[in-house]
């Protein structure tokens, strides 16, 4: 049971770091300190879609699960868990590219907007 419920947070952790990547920005305009932990976390988020990688988190959940007795699932944690809600067609190296693009300019417009506050002050 203990492997499940690791396994379990695992997941949560995966889902929270992506929406980190994408929606991060929006709590540097609260707490400029946050840009410290979210630059990186989009560079590494880019890099996962870009390169097509999987992050490590999906290895570990896995291996989690199959300790626990459970079944793992093949390929990363978007076309796992995402996709189907999201892309239902299925993730092809286009889609992720796509959303490193995406992740990317979304993140550009919020600290640029950010950095014109900041010189107004």
């Amino acid at each position: 049971m203990p492997h499940a419920l690791l396994a379990d947070l695992i997941l949560l952790l995966h889902l929270a770091f992506i929406l980190f990547v994408v929606l991060g920005g929006l709590l540097v305009y609260r707490y400029a300190w946050v840009a410290w932990l979210h630059v990186p976390a989009v560079a590494w988020g880019v890099a996962v879609e870009w390169m097509g990688w999987i992050c490590p988190l999906t290895p570990l959940e896995n291996r989690l699960r199959a300790l626990a007795g459970q079944s793992g699932y093949d390929g990363d944690f978007i076309g796992a868990y995402l996709l189907a809600v999201i892309y239902p067609d299925g993730l092809t190296r286009d889609i992720q590219i796509a959303l490193g693009l995406g992740a990317l300019l979304l993140n550009l417009l919020v600290y640029g907007r950010l950095l014109a506050r900041w010189r107004r002050r």
